[in-house]
């Protein structure tokens, strides 16, 4: 039995679930994937997910980590600044040390903090521009992390994440595969109990031809490329006018509609 009582997690899409998506149409995720998991393990466990898409370094800090600070859990969960990275112009120190004073003020007030690195973008072909980025702001987690006595998740080496098919159509993030995939390494760096491998290979795959291919990526550009250019232009964010998933911290029950185990 692991040793959580409460856990917040804060972030970005990646921690609200974008693209895992549930029966009823809500996103799951790993966080929520995992939420159940230690749940089941530990009854009464208190869960809240506080992240929101779109979400820059900065919001996250504004808005998500003075409530993480001020109730006090076992364990934070902080991923972000991966909007921020990918935005040009950024300069990834910067990023870093934002990053670092969120772990300070969580380290602070008491709380276990887990974080994760970002993934290897190399199979994605707007998010491979910006690898040589994602590889240095991995470097200033690591030391962060050892600086801080955070734990670590290291997306980057997780070879299932080389996949395509660990990632959705919009090539940003993660299929419900890949949720699934990190909710297990998360739970081993947790030292929660699973009863399956994260490292286990995804089934051998028949190569699509080259013309199939073309057209995916037309049907890309098109249907999540431009649209998320045009965002960017005018300032706007996926999570605007929305709320976090799971805003305070109450004993986690498993709902169908949101969750599936790990």
């Amino acid at each position: 039995m692991h040793g959580w009582d409460s856990w917040i997690a804060i972030g970005d899409s990646f921690t609200e679930g974008m693209s895992d998506v549930g029966a009823q149409g809500h996103y799951v995720g790993w966080a929520d994937r995992l939420a159940e998991t230690m749940a089941r393990q530990r009854p009464g466990l208190q869960y809240a997910n506080l992240a929101l898409r779109g979400k820059m370094l900065q919001e996250i800090i504004d808005e998500q980590v003075p409530i993480a600070v001020a109730a006090q859990p076992d364990l934070v969960t902080l991923c972000g600044g991966g909007n921020d990275i990918i935005t040009p112009g950024t300069d990834v120190d910067d990023v870093a040390a934002l990053f670092e004073s969120a772990v300070v003020a969580l380290r602070a007030a008491g709380s276990e903090v887990l974080v994760f690195t970002g993934p290897d973008p190399k199979v994605q072909p707007l998010l491979r521009r910006v690898r040589g980025k994602v590889a240095i702001y991995n470097g200033h987690l690591r030391a962060i992390a050892e600086r801080h006595s955070a734990r670590v998740v290291d997306l980057w080496s997780m070879t299932v994440l080389h996949d395509r098919r660990s990632w959705c159509d919009d090539r940003l993030h993660f299929s419900t595969e890949g949720h699934r995939r990190i909710a297990l390494r998360a739970a081993e760096v947790l030292g929660v109990r699973v009863d399956e491998d994260w490292r286990e290979p995804l089934p051998s795959e028949e190569r699509k031809p080259w013309l199939r291919l073309r057209q995916d990526d037309l049907n890309w550009t098109t249907t999540h490329l431009l649209p998320w250019v045009r965002r960017q232009l005018m300032g706007e964010s996926l999570g605007d006018g929305l709320q976090p998933k799971r805003p305070e911290l109450q004993p986690y029950r498993a709902e169908d509609d949101r969750t599936a185990s790990v």
